[in-house]
């Protein structure tokens, strides 16, 4: 990570910490706070999780689908097959080009990707959060396994004063781990911290990453920050896909809580179906989810990431394309 010199002149550098929210629920990362009490480090803190903070703590549900514009075949290959259809229970998030990465990385392969939302959350005990925030001089660092976790730091931030924002200077480490597991293990591999860890996380969380901390030694002050409920839309817009396009080639879950929301509905929307289609995980906890119902799992993302869902996609409903 490179080192921000400042010349005395200069403006204080502006640290951005990411969630990378196209990564979906299973990116974790790490942000440490600065050693010593009261740090003052003159930097300004930006946190983006994704979608524009502010407005009521309840994040209002996504409403309708976002269908992307039928990708054109690659010049190159003329004579593949014709384009396929593929579903995701996702919520739409456009990037700085103003289109779902995924929605961008699936059409690249020809193949026409719809998101639906099947979830959607509310925020828990902000003050609580918003009140550790502020004392950051007692915790050794940040956690963040989810974006939503990411929007709730960043939504106590905004109400705080421009000042105690900029005692918070955070760099992020661990972001490329992937999942719970993988994050635990890389901050066992740190040297610990005296002062504990805080945990900002939802109502779903699983004790992977605690247990495993717990059992190094290391101090993890957990804080529910939300909870996820089922989106109000999931049978009005599922049906309304499957009467307009039919039964998809492909579905990819992307949280076991999304697969026991809409599992049911797809069912029956798919009747005799259901055999056809290929079942797609973005990562081995929501994989173990799918298998745990009964569902073969003919891909799992390699990572977390738009482009690695879309090459295994690809590869599952395309193995011999030119």
């Amino acid at each position: 990570m490179r080192e921000l010199r400042r010349r005395p002149l200069d403006p204080p550098p502006r640290v951005q910490v990411t969630s990378n929210s196209g990564r979906g629920l299973g990116l974790s990362s790490w942000q440490r706070w600065p050693r010593g009490k009261g740090a003052a480090l003159g930097s300004a803190l930006s946190v983006a999780a994704g979608q524009p903070a502010g407005g009521n703590l309840e994040s209002p549900p996504r409403r309708g689908l976002l269908l992307s514009a039928s990708p054109a075949p690659p010049a190159h290959c003329k004579d593949c097959q014709a384009i396929m259809k593929v579903l995701l229970l996702k919520d739409p998030k456009e990037d700085d080009c103003g289109q779902d990465p995924y929605v961008r990385e699936l059409g690249l392969y020809g193949l026409e990707a719809t998101l639906i939302p099947v979830l959607s959350f509310e925020f828990l005990s902000l003050p609580s959060l918003s009140e550790k925030l502020s004392h950051p001089e007692g915790y050794g660092g940040l956690i963040f396994t989810s974006p939503r976790a990411v929007e709730a730091v960043e939504r106590c931030l905004q109400k705080d004063t421009k000042a105690e924002v900029n005692r918070i200077g955070l760099h992020t480490e661990g972001e490329t781990c992937g999942n719970a597991e993988k994050l635990a293990e890389y901050i066992c591999s740190r040297e610990p911290s005296a002062l504990p860890l805080l945990f900002p996380c939802g109502t779903l969380k699983r004790e992977i990453l605690p247990k495993m901390l717990k059992d190094k030694g290391i101090p993890l002050e957990s804080v529910t920050v939300y909870q996820t409920i089922p989106h109000p839309g999931i049978q009005g817009n599922l049906t309304s896909y499957y009467t307009q396009q039919g039964v998809p080639a492909s579905i990819t879950f992307f949280s076991p809580s999304g697969l026991t929301h809409s599992l049911k509905h797809i069912q029956e929307l798919s009747g005799d179906s259901i055999g056809q289609i290929k079942f797609v995980a973005i990562g081995p906890t929501t994989a173990q989810a799918l298998a745990a119902q009964g569902l073969p799992v003919s891909c799992t993302a390699e990572s977390p990431t738009p482009r690695a869902l879309a090459a295994g996609i690809r590869t599952t409903l395309q193995p011999h394309a030119c």
